[in-house]
């Protein structure tokens, strides 16, 4: 497993953990959910609707493949173990994907602008340099936007243990070359 792509997961564990108790839980999910459709005002409630269960479905997931002892929660260990085995959470990942970057094109047209991708962005936690760096990284048109299609592949990206030197990485502050 690369050392980037455990990188790019500690920060998303991090951001998961959203009250901070170094676990996490169902809670944590539901909070985060609440932010990044908060920032989708845009959007309709089919994509919010859709957003937030696409991040129910990765609670889920963690927690049928992880919580072994059943008290609901996950640890970091425990997290990796799972994120980073695409045969364990691939689809979690593509659900959650086309979700997020439905609700940074709220018209349909297959573009996100950079406004719509920084607030989504910020809602998760992300950093905003590492946002704007992530979004230029992408190739944004001459109108600063990108494309769903590249985004969806850059989340699914993040998310795959054999990657390296991808524009994700920049989300954890450390540019790709």
């Amino acid at each position: 497993m690369r050392t980037e792509a455990i990188n790019r997961v500690k920060l998303v564990f991090s951001l998961f953990d959203v009250n901070g108790n170094g676990k996490l839980e169902a809670e944590d999910f539901d909070l985060m959910a609440d932010r990044v459709v908060e920032a989708a005002s845009a959007s309709d409630e089919a994509a919010k609707s859709t957003m937030r269960a696409a991040f129910r479905r990765y609670w889920e997931t963690l927690e049928a493949e992880l919580d072994a002892d059943g008290d609901g929660r996950v640890s970091y260990e425990e997290y990796v173990r799972c994120v980073l085995s695409p045969e364990r959470f691939d689809a979690t990942i593509a659900a959650f994907a086309d979700a997020l970057a439905a609700l940074g094109d709220p018209d349909g047209e297959g573009l996100v602008e950079r406004s719509r991708f920084m607030a989504l962005m910020v809602a998760i936690g992300f950093e905003r340099p590492n946002i704007d760096a992530l979004f230029d990284a992408f190739g944004p048109t001459d109108t600063d936007h990108i494309t769903v299609a590249t985004w969806v592949e850059g989340i699914k990206d993040y998310y795959a243990p054999e990657k390296a030197d991808i524009p994700g990485d920049r989300l954890v502050g450390h540019p790709a070359t």
